[in-house]
């Protein structure tokens, strides 16, 4: 049982942003006599909850770190020897410190508006430079979510690179990690596509295969010469994707000279701590003429309104999902903040310091085998990297058990066979210390020198950024250069609707890199994580607190996974009743992007349902649809509040009308900041809901990742959620698993936990009325400028309002976005932009801002719309003038030469609060069309960046 809240802990007045002086002037603003009575002209009393939320007691801030501690110190740190795709890694504590722990990297938002985001785009163009040259090709993306959905990915691709001609099979290879295949044969099925599992060295490639899966070295350590594999695969039309070890390229051929048509991994052992899953920034790197079907983000070079090199994310590469269910992948979040600490590793080192520690773990690696060898151990492979798979026999498990006692965890492999795997962090002395546990016997063997096939002859990251930071002085200005090219939440608030930029509390990202959260891998015996064990359990029943859900998996990554988890979860519901036939997916045509790119992947056929004049689903066409599908029909995907920011009436009669046809109800998350404490979406009658931990429940966005998406669930849907082929979670007739790792980015998961733990139900209850209130503000304070197109039936909007600028452009010449760059010149992050209509702006401003901030955020667009005015008046030219020609340069604005109709002063300089702190953009208005149609994904010559200067 949750225990009561007894009241307010003193971190909810931090977390919220307006005094008590604030929020009676807003509500005397927008004319409300309370806070309760705004809150009932806004969310439908049908669905508010009958009583009061209730949480564990809330703690404040110095008694949740020391809970923490306690809770940190049941974690057992044995010396990690597992692999399967995770390695200690030392963090450089400049990365850890000036990325990983800096708010001004972590809040950042998805690099959208690329003017105020090049320090993060250049950091991200570092990491593709060097994913390319370790595996040879000359595309990479700025990440995926973690290895395993990376080679999922990277076979949907592949499948369509070569649609017209392909077939419905693909071939795993049994060398690969297990999670990798479970995630593949996971996606496949959804898709309709066999997995032939099999060795490469002895399977043919059954008739209709278009993809073939190999890891490089094996999961067991071994080193496999490809060349052959590939060459064959190619002649009978099969594509072929290596998941690599990062580290291992270093010395190892790359999978691009081998053949490979494309090569996914994860750069976690390039400074990011294992966290018990992640969060691990994956990467996927292909051919140059892929790049139409790639997922993920590219990061491309363009060029600025004055000719300077700029850098961007290609546009057709940006959201996959925007195709919706044409897309291929329904790819949102990335893994953005490991990517750059991944960069930031590979700059700080070099090809030559990234050499020098592979080769110190393979020659620990060499130690440990000759050693075991010389104690009459058989060796199994000769060709290794860093693992050694080591012939043991009957004992094994117990000296597995003998080496737990001693500090190791070690994998069981079949045959009695142990695999031993090392990492950067291993020590002369940790070698000696495996070989005192496990070197019993007598006798010795010979084993084969290092002498590869595959030993890499060609030079790998010759650009100069990662010759010149290699000492920590020269590191530090570098990333504090980047830093000072992006906005971010410790500049202004950042007012996208649906994207929830709300306080990432310092004490709430504390935990993640204590070595007893950090250092722990993924598929270490869970008695050794039972720290972790008690966040997860709280954590999962406070969500359940929360949501009325019966049942909550942990194991989605990002909200776009959960939404395909949870479709997965439905569809294996209506199979076990034998109602196979169910595979109709209603979507709204206001949805997110993601939806019906989720539905597709999960093998759904997505039917669109009209939405009224004011943004509600349609209830005549949904009762249409309902009756015309009948028992075809699946899961309705419903966003509630609307995705047009108000709450609708008639949720509840919309499940009722699903329900009645044996369908199920998916509700997409991304706004529960106006339903937490006030409605449960199962008490509304939704069956399944995905939670974004990185929007309502704190996770930072960290430039555009990590995310964790969570599905809650009601009892009857419970025995199919995620489960995991190394540790046994999830429901008894799961779908499988989603992720790489049973809880997937687990160390992110404290921070959700320890904002629950702050807050209390009271808290967070009293987070969601302000968010509501902030919203209702803005949209009193703006709907005279620009009129706030959607609005319930008591004229209140939800937690985000959408201003539509339709107008401007016939009146004006000016277009939204004219109006986002122009809020860069007085400080501010654009809101979303034409989303979900064109030619508008959705303002989220969440509980966490004050009033003063909010003041300045609709002064900048009070001032906006008076200078859209001076351009309807004739007094500016529609061709020039501030809003066209924004954002306007620290470089433009000192020129010599100013030809303006207007000052240099209002260009720069046109609100008070800019003359205390400007923001400078670092560049002018960047060229789309150019960088899509010449894009460079990859660091250019260093000459490039002085052109135009």
């Amino acid at each position: 049982m949750l225990e009561l809240d007894s009241g307010d802990a003193s971190f909810v007045r931090r977390h919220n942003g307006p005094s008590a002086a604030d929020i009676a002037a807003m509500l005397a603003a927008v004319e409300a006599e309370g806070l309760e009575q705004l809150i009932a002209e806004t969310v439908p009393q049908t669905i508010r909850m009958a009583t009061e939320l209730e949480l564990y007691q809330p703690l404040g801030e110095r008694e949740l770190l020391g809970r923490l501690r306690e809770v940190a110190a049941k974690n057992r740190i044995n010396k990690s020897c597992i692999g399967m795709g995770y390695a200690d890694c030392i963090t450089p504590p400049v990365i850890q410190r000036n990325i990983l722990e800096n708010p001004a990297w972590y809040t950042q938002y998805t690099p959208y508006q690329s003017e105020i985001a090049q320090g993060r785009l250049q950091a991200l163009l570092n990491f593709q430079t060097a994913i390319g040259d370790l595996t040879g090709f000359d595309l990479a993306n700025a990440s995926l979510l973690d290895e395993a959905t990376a080679a999922a990915e990277a076979i949907s691709m592949l499948q369509a690179v070569q649609r017209k001609q392909s077939g419905d099979r693909v071939f795993v290879s049994e060398l690969c990690h297990p999670q990798t295949i479970a995630v593949v044969e996971l996606r496949a099925e959804a898709r309709g596509w066999s997995v032939d599992i099999g060795d490469h060295r002895e399977s043919a490639l059954a008739p209709g295969t278009f993809a073939a899966l190999i890891q490089y070295p094996a999961s067991d350590g071994a080193i496999w010469d490809y060349e052959g594999f590939c060459a064959s695969a190619h002649e009978v039309g099969v594509l072929v994707c290596a998941a690599a070890d990062l580290l291992a390229l270093c010395l190892l051929r790359p999978p691009a000279e081998f053949g490979a048509d494309a090569c996914v991994g994860s750069a976690q052992r390039f400074g990011m701590p294992m966290g018990y899953g992640g969060p691990h920034a994956a990467f996927l790197a292909t051919r140059s003429e892929y790049r139409r079907q790639m997922p993920g983000r590219i990061i491309g070079v363009s060029e600025d309104a004055s000719g300077r090199t700029a850098l961007r994310m290609a546009l057709q590469t940006r959201e996959q999902h925007i195709k919706r269910e044409k897309a291929t992948s329904n790819i949102c979040t990335a893994q953005v903040l490991p990517a750059v600490v991944a960069s930031m590793y590979a700059v700080y080192h070099g090809p030559d310091g990234l050499r020098q520690i592979a080769q110190r773990v393979h020659c620990r690696a060499r130690r440990l085998a000759q050693g075991l060898a010389e104690s009459g151990h058989r060796i199994v492979h000769a060709q290794y990297f860093d693992t050694v798979r080591v012939a043991v026999g009957a004992d094994r498990d117990e000296i597995v058990k003998r080496a737990e006692r001693g500090g190791f965890n070690l994998r069981r492999l079949g045959d009695g066979d142990l695999g031993i795997a090392l990492d950067e962090t291993t020590g002369a002395a940790d070698v000696e210390q495996l070989l005192d546990l496990l070197g019993e016997g007598a006798g010795a063997s010979e084993i084969t020198a290092w002498e590869h096939v595959s030993r890499r002859t060609t030079p790998f990251m010759e650009h100069p950024v990662f010759a010149s930071y290699h000492s920590e002085t020269e590191l530090l200005r570098y990333m504090h250069r980047l830093q000072a090219r992006d906005l971010s939440l410790v500049h202004s608030m950042i007012p996208l609707g649906s994207c929830t930029m709300k306080l990432n509390a310092t004490v709430e990202m504390m935990p993640i890199t204590w070595p007893e959260f950090a250092a722990i891998h993924p598929f270490a015996p869970v008695d050794q994580a039972a720290g972790y064990a008690e966040i997860f359990a709280e954590l999962t029943d406070m969500l359940r607190a929360i949501t009325g859900f019966a049942a909550v998996s942990l194991q989605p990554n990002a909200g776009s996974q959960g939404e395909f988890a949870g479709l997965l979860v439905v569809r294996k519901y209506h199979r076990s009743r034998g109602e196979k036939q169910r595979d109709i997916c209603l979507i709204p045509s206001s949805a997110h992007g993601t939806n019906p790119a989720s539905a597709v992947l999960a093998g759904l056929q997505v039917v669109v349902v009209a939405c009224d004049d004011q943004g509600n689903i349609d209830l005549g066409d949904l009762r249409a649809k309902t009756a015309e599908y009948g028992d075809r029909l699946a899961v309705l995907m419903v966003t509630y509040p609307s995705t047009h920011g108000v709450f609708e009436e008639q949720i509840i009669q919309i499940c009722d009308l699903v329900h009645a046809v044996g369908g199920q109800v998916y509700m997409d998350g991304a706004n529960m900041n106006a339903l937490v404490g006030l409605c449960r979406p199962a008490e509304i009658g939704v069956d399944v809901c995905h939670l974004n931990l990185h929007k309502t429940f704190c996770i930072p966005h960290g430039g555009g990742g990590p995310g964790m998406g969570p599905i809650g669930v009601a009892a009857h849907l419970a025995d199919f959620l995620p489960s995991h082929p190394v540790v046994a979670t999830g429901g008894v007739d799961s779908i499988g698993p989603v992720a790489a790792a049973p809880w997937s980015s687990a160390s992110i998961l404290l921070i959700s936990w320890a904002y629950l733990r702050l807050m209390g139900g009271h808290g967070v209850t009293a987070a969601t009325k302000l968010a509501i209130l902030n919203a209702n503000y803005i949209s009193h304070r703006l709907d005279g400028y620009f009129p706030v197109l959607y609005k319930g039936t008591r004229g209140r909007v939800a937690h985000e309002c959408i201003l539509d600028l339709r107008w401007t452009r016939e009146r004006a010449g000016v277009v939204v976005e004219d109006v986002a760059k122009r809020l860069m010149d007085y400080g501010f992050h654009a809101p979303t932009v034409s989303f979900p209509v064109a030619g508008t702006l959705m303002v989220e401003p969440t509980e966490s801002e004050s009033k003063a901030e909010l003041d300045r955020f609709c002064a900048a667009m009070i001032a906006i719309r008076e200078e859209i005015g001076q351009v309807e008046s004739g007094a500016w030219p529609r061709d020039d003038n501030p809003l066209v020609n924004a954002p306007h340069t620290m470089e433009a604005v000192l020129a010599e030469e100013w030809l303006r109709p207007y000052s240099r002063e209002l260009a720069a300089l046109p609100a008070p609060w800019v003359r205390e702190a400007k923001f400078w953009p670092a560049v002018a208005r960047l060229d789309n069309a150019l960088g899509d149609r010449n894009l460079v994904c990859s660091c250019p010559p260093v000459e490039a960046y002085t052109q135009g200067e």
